[in-house]
């Protein structure tokens, strides 16, 4: 977190002086989408000419492009774009199957797209989805809280969906805990878990048991230090029943799973940071857990069951309804991304970062900009150690893009935002689904084309 670019850096809402009046709805958005057939087909042939000549005719199929944008509504540099995207769409490392789309911040004008509403699997992109509704129904200033309650001679730790909760925070708990039983003149105690807030952890459609606990543990309400192991509550449970017995109270038998009851006494709570601040380290690590949590939380905040398909069904709702996104061609079946029935376009994808951009919804959804990790930022999906943006073709992107990553096999995503030389926002999604190439040649390609996208790369 210490890494993270100030907000007013990337904040694309603050430059919103070419905004046009938005058209609510999702006829309007499909229209966006449907323009951006205009330049791009007038550009594509000679784009693709292009990428095959020598330096001479690229350069006389460059301005043949660049005129003909032009007289489609583009600018010079945009036309420039268009052809450079065309042409660099075809790199043979992204396969046969790529769809993408870019957005003028401001207009919100489609500048280029390929098969930008076709269905593709968008591995951790589905992340952006996810942090939109919980940020939206729970809002960025919503805290888990994890309880301590006592009845006959028991203490529940309670479990309220805190993914970040830290063995120090149990042992703060247990300190509190133990303070009060001393005052009663208690010395030993029995201790439980409770973790009904959610349902029993299920597999996602498009999830087999191999992801546990490895790629994600089961979701439950209750978890330690980020524990990848089978049973994250009766694990939380113990961890605290330890810190209860070093602080001098003797705990009597194992760890059981109860459900607390109404007229047991509070004893101890511990709140978590801000729901927005939950969401960037998510969004900068890629964090299949913490995905799966809030999409848990986001389904019981809006009463439906703390299930995925609880979940899934407030995504939809949240991103239709409230911000009409388009679903054209969307199936969500978990909150991570690691299914692989998930289908959202780059279409989608775009519509949904655009949102944060909107003045109106900057509040709100802000977390999500923040949380992009940025084109060579260590500790970040998009850092060196990722080996991101390390390409001669990229690294002058270093800084200057920031976007939410994601990686299955068979399945390379980049989604984020950039902003030009000139000061213009640019909003892209890119999807690969079936490339045969190496993931990290596939990501260099990818890396590429948000270069690309920023104009660094002309």
């Amino acid at each position: 977190m210490a890494n993270e670019t100030p907000t007013s850096t990337f904040a694309p809402g603050g430059r919103h002086r070419h905004r046009r009046t938005r058209q609510p709805g999702t006829a309007a958005r499909r229209a966006v989408v449907l323009a951006m057939t205009v330049p791009v087909a007038s550009a594509a042939l000679a784009g693709t000419s292009a990428f095959a000549a020598g330096k001479d005719t690229t350069a006389t199929a460059a301005r043949g492009v660049a005129t003909a944008g032009q007289a489609n509504g583009l600018s010079a540099d945009d036309a420039q774009l268009v052809a450079n995207l065309d042409a660099r769409v075809l790199d043979q490392r992204l396969g046969t199957n790529v769809s993408g789309v870019v957005l003028d911040g401001d207009s919100k004008d489609a500048l280029w797209g390929r098969n930008a509403t076709t269905a593709m699997m968008p591995a951790s992109n589905a992340k952006l989805a996810t942090s939109t509704a919980a940020l939206t129904v729970l809002g960025p200033e919503h805290r888990f809280t994890t309880k301590v309650v006592y009845g006959h001679g028991t203490l529940t730790l309670v479990g309220g969906g805190d993914r970040t909760l830290t063995s120090d925070d149990l042992a703060e708990l247990a300190k509190t805990a133990v303070a009060g039983l001393k005052a009663a003149g208690l010395t030993s105690v029995k201790v439980a878990v409770d973790d009904s807030l959610f349902a029993e952890p299920s597999l996602a459609e498009g999830w087999n048991e191999g992801y546990y606990p490895t790629e994600v543990a089961p979701v439950r309400a209750l978890v330690v230090d980020g524990h990848s192991v089978e049973d994250t509550s009766l694990d939380a449970g113990k961890v605290f029943a330890e810190r209860l017995t070093a602080a001098g109270v003797t705990v009597d038998g194992d760890v059981t799973r109860a459900t607390a009851h109404r007229r047991d006494v509070p004893v101890a709570r511990h709140r978590s940071a801000p729901l927005s601040d939950i969401v960037k380290t998510m969004l900068k690590t890629s964090d299949n857990n913490i995905a799966e949590t809030l999409l848990r939380a986001t389904a019981v905040k809006a009463g439906r069951p703390a299930t995925f398909e609880g979940g899934t069904e407030v995504v939809r709702q949240v991103l239709s309804h409230r911000y009409g996104v388009s679903l054209e061609n969307f199936e969500m079946y978990d909150g991570s991304g690691l299914s692989r029935a998930d289908r959202i376009p780059a279409a989608t994808l775009a519509q949904i970062l655009e949102l944060p951009t909107d003045p109106r919804h900057a509040h709100t959804l802000g977390a999500i900009l923040e949380g992009l990790p940025v084109a060579g930022e260590a500790g970040a999906t998009l850092g060196p150690e990722w080996g991101r943006f390390d390409d001669p073709n990229s690294q002058c992107a270093v800084g200057k893009v920031r976007a939410k990553t994601g990686t299955l096999t068979g399945a390379v995503a980049l989604s984020g935002l950039t902003r030009t030389e000139d000061g213009e926002w640019r909003v892209f999604s890119f999807i690969e689904n079936g490339s045969t190439a190496a993931p990290g040649d596939i990501k260099d390609a990818m890396d590429g084309l948000a270069a690309t996208v920023n104009g660094c790369w002309a």
